[in-house]
């Protein structure tokens, strides 16, 4: 058997159950299953009620797909905050185009009238300092979540946000932050931040972009609420696993995928690593890159296995969601990605 089939039928069978699984049966006829081992992950899933759909792909080949709690395959998953790593892909796409020049581009460019009466230091906060949470001001999360929704303007309450820091310094994650993200698209651009999307990023992918929340102004939120279904977050993941190419088209650079990955801050909360809308980190000494979703919504893309990981959950506040995530981590750290890797050590 070769490398990559068994990494396909070890991947199926520790995760791949239930009758919604694809896999070939070429696959299937030599998958060789641990009863007791399968036995405790059926469990462990079907016993998640939060837990909505996960999917595998291994070398671009889709070889589990399970859905559960009454969703299929058509219900679209709410990315919540994975969304901010939607914005930073059109943002490559952008500079990419040729709709923005650079990541080290000054907001004031884009903002005129917001900031005409703000201080230098506030008009120079860059394309960069806002992809990577490194802004300065504020917080539009947490605490001041609510006042900043409910606000009149959301570009403008945004900026006027008081600095806290200094941009380019430590991490304030903020949604306000990749929602400036989505204004800048759409004033660059003469396009919705969904049109862009859907034109450069989607369509190439043979997705849909839904519909999402605008703000008062009809800017698309930007960094929160975007709607893929799973298959699509699967063909995002693989977009950057094979570098921005499909079929030998180009829908996102290279060099932005190899400069989205290099880590820019940290989080003081959660200790993970921060580039240009990815968290990284390592399972099971893999370097890791991941788009991470309020809930439990992953897109986990790991290059030296050639595999990418969807988890889609309920984005609904509530009791259990922080067990939920312990539960999802542990099937994943613990089980499937452990699994790949001895199936082809073994080899």
């Amino acid at each position: 058997m070769s490398v990559r089939m068994m990494v396909l039928v070890v991947t199926a069978a520790i995760v791949g159950i239930g009758p919604n699984v694809l896999l070939s049966s070429a696959y299937a006829a030599e998958r060789e299953l641990d009863a007791d081992r399968r036995n405790a992950i059926v469990a462990q899933l079907t016993e998640l009620p939060r837990l909505r759909s996960l999917l595998v792909s291994i070398d671009g080949d889709l070889v589990e797909e399970h859905y559960f709690n009454g969703v299929t395959a058509r219900s679209l998953a709410n990315l919540k905050s994975a969304s901010k790593t939607l914005i930073s892909i059109l943002v490559g796409i952008g500079i990419d185009r040729g709709y923005l020049d650079n990541v080290d581009q000054t907001i004031d460019a884009f903002f005129p009238e917001e900031l005409a009466e703000a201080s230098a230091l506030k008009r120079g906060i860059t394309i960069e300092d806002l992809l990577t949470m490194r802004s300065g001001l504020e917080t539009t999360s947490n605490r001041n979540y609510g006042r900043w929704v409910q606000s009149r303007n959301w570009v403008a309450h945004a900026l006027s946000r008081p600095f806290v820091g200094k941009p380019g310094g430590q991490m304030i994650y903020s949604t306000g932050s990749t929602h400036l993200l989505s204004a800048i698209i759409t004033r660059a651009t003469g396009m919705t931040t969904r049109e862009f999307g859907q034109r450069y990023l989607a369509r190439p992918l043979g997705v849909t972009l839904a519909a999402w929340p605008q703000d008062p102004q009809g800017i698309y939120f930007g960094g929160n609420d975007m709607l893929l279904t799973p298959r699509a977050m699967v063909e995002v993941g693989e977009l950057y696993l094979e570098g921005g190419s499909i079929d030998g088209f180009e829908v996102v650079s290279s060099q932005w995928i190899r400069e989205s990955w290099i880590p820019r801050t940290v989080s003081r909360y959660s200790r993970r690593q921060y580039g240009y809308g990815w968290w990284m980190r390592v399972l099971d000494g893999f370097p890791t890159y991941y788009a991470w979703g309020y809930g439990g919504q992953f897109i986990y893309v790991i290059p030296d296995l050639d595999a990418v990981i969807v988890v889609t959950s309920s984005p609904n506040p509530g009791d259990g969601r922080r067990e939920h995530r312990s539960q999802i981590n542990a099937v994943i750290e613990d089980q499937l990605v452990p699994a790949i890797r001895d199936a082809i050590l073994e080899k």
